[in-house]
């Protein structure tokens, strides 16, 4: 299943997107070599294809861009279809400004951006929430402050049911890096 957070532009305009694969090099799991796929979407027609390390980050220029597309050129050079969530420039730099959390928390602040529009249990949330964390959701990211790390998160393990669609993280060094991308392009 893919997702994207703005409409596709017609007309053949071009424009800037915020790529993220969900579940790639997971374990040994779904591999997908970022050279390749950048090579993959360069035959593809996307121009200016920048990759960043290998859970699935990538910024690229295109026209009438969509998450199947993307999905399905993965599809038929690597075996298997990943879900996509696509985020033009704008709506990528939204998320970044709406950032409650301090710029110099880059492993312990992360941002999930959901598939759609979630619809939020709070009531799960508040009882998987542990003391020392603090999240906020702004339209489709859900912004989480772990400072204990997400690895023994009883919320983050169960993020998806608490907001009813399927999202992808990135920690703020990520979503920093990917700005300074974004911004270059």
């Amino acid at each position: 299943m893919a997702s994207c957070f703005a409409p596709v532009l017609k007309d053949g305009i071009m424009g800037t997107y915020v790529v993220l694969f969900r579940g790639v090099n997971v374990g040994g799991k779904n591999p997908l070599p970022m050279k390749s796929l950048t090579t993959a979407l360069e035959k593809n027609g996307y121009l200016n294809v920048k990759t960043y390390i290998q859970s699935g980050n990538v910024v690229l220029d295109g026209k009438q861009l969509s998450p199947d597309n993307i999905s399905e050129i993965v599809s038929d050079n690597f075996g298997f279809r990943p879900e996509v969530i696509l985020l033009d420039k704008s709506n990528f730099l939204l998320s970044v400004k709406h950032n409650p959390f301090h710029p110099e928390e880059g492993k312990t602040a992360h941002f999930y951006f959901c598939s759609s529009k979630p619809k939020v249990s709070m009531d799960k949330i508040d009882k998987l929430l542990d003391d020392t964390e603090e999240y906020k959701l702004v339209n489709n990211v859900f912004y989480l402050y772990a400072p204990n790390g997400i690895g023994r998160s009883k919320l983050v393990a169960n993020l998806e049911s608490c907001l009813g669609v399927a999202v992808t993280g990135r920690n703020l060094n990520t979503v920093k890096k990917l700005e300074e991308m974004v911004n270059r392009v």
